[in-house]
């Protein structure tokens, strides 16, 4: 998958699948269901925790990322 040497972390959501941060980077990775990844830039590491401890994880990223930070769709190979 896109992002390797990233720990791609399962959530239990309606709209995200897995999600994965570069700390050095600065970057999350998010995989919807529907089978897009985004990467958002510029998110600091307490956003990416705090999405992982949020009971509702579509909830927190419309509140806390979208439109918040820079992204890019990431074409991923079928």
């Amino acid at each position: 998958m896109v992002a390797h040497g990233m720990d791609w972390v399962p959530v239990k959501s309606r709209m995200l699948a897995v999600v994965a941060y570069s700390a050095e980077w600065r970057q999350l990775y998010l995989r919807f269901r529907s089978g897009e990844v985004y990467c958002y830039r510029g998110v600091p590491v307490e956003r990416y925790e705090g999405l992982l401890a949020a009971d509702s994880k579509g909830e927190y990223a419309r509140s806390n990322i979208f439109n918040r930070y820079p992204y890019q769709r990431i074409r991923v190979a079928s």
